[in-house]
């Protein structure tokens, strides 16, 4: 689990295929921040731009570390298959304050970036998400975009699917990645995870629980 505030920028410093045909996935080498990986070891979750990830290998001298990924993954996310700049967080621990919300590193759509532009100190971000997610979607809930919890400022349904405008204050900008947002950039997004058990108890046949013998 985690809480989609970011605690680290990394970079995707190299990808490699791991086979030949479409259903290999590929490893991805992570660079850190210094000192990022003095608590992470082999098998530990890391989620990269939301997607939660296994730790297969550590280099504390390089600061890096690499994950696999499966092809199902590749296809189900965005931003994972180019070097470049990539949202870091740990996974959450029993005694962590849970600052953003809750967020469970599943990657539930991919949107894309609508507007990205400066308005007095902050910045505005508009993102087309999928129909399919629009129900999940509500004016000041919260949604993850690219690992980060973000408040939606404003909804609106249109033909396109749901457009989503939220506000970013300059510390979100110049600690995350979500700076190199443009239009066009395609984002990974993750609906908050009490919508969708709300929507499982109003739309689930009742059911009789009997007691055993």
């Amino acid at each position: 689990m985690f809480t989609g505030i970011i605690t680290g920028v990394g970079r995707i410093a190299a990808v490699h295929d791991l086979g030949s045909s479409l259903q290999h996935g590929k490893r991805l080498t992570i660079e850190t921040p210094a000192g990022y990986l003095d608590d992470v070891g082999l098998g530990d979750s890391i989620a990269l731009n939301g997607a939660c990830m296994t730790v297969t290998a550590v280099d504390l001298a390089k600061g890096q570390f690499t994950i696999d990924i499966s092809a199902e993954s590749l296809d189900k996310t965005a931003g994972l298959t180019e070097p470049g700049p990539i949202n870091l967080e740990k996974a959450l621990r029993a005694h962590d304050r849970l600052g953003g919300h809750i967020v469970a590193g599943h990657v539930d759509g991919i949107g894309t970036v609508t507007r990205f532009a400066q308005i007095g100190e902050s910045w505005e971000l508009r993102l087309m998400a999928p129909r399919a997610l629009g129900k999940y979607l509500a004016y000041k809930g919260s949604i993850t975009v690219n690992g980060a919890s973000l408040t939606v400022n404003s909804i609106a349904d249109v033909p396109e699917g749901t457009e989503v405008s939220i506000n970013l204050i300059p510390h979100t900008v110049q600690n995350t990645a979500l700076g190199q947002l443009k239009a066009g950039s395609r984002i990974n997004l993750e609906i908050d995870l009490i919508a969708r058990y709300v929507e499982r108890m109003l739309t689930a046949e009742p059911q009789i629980l009997k007691a055993s013998a």
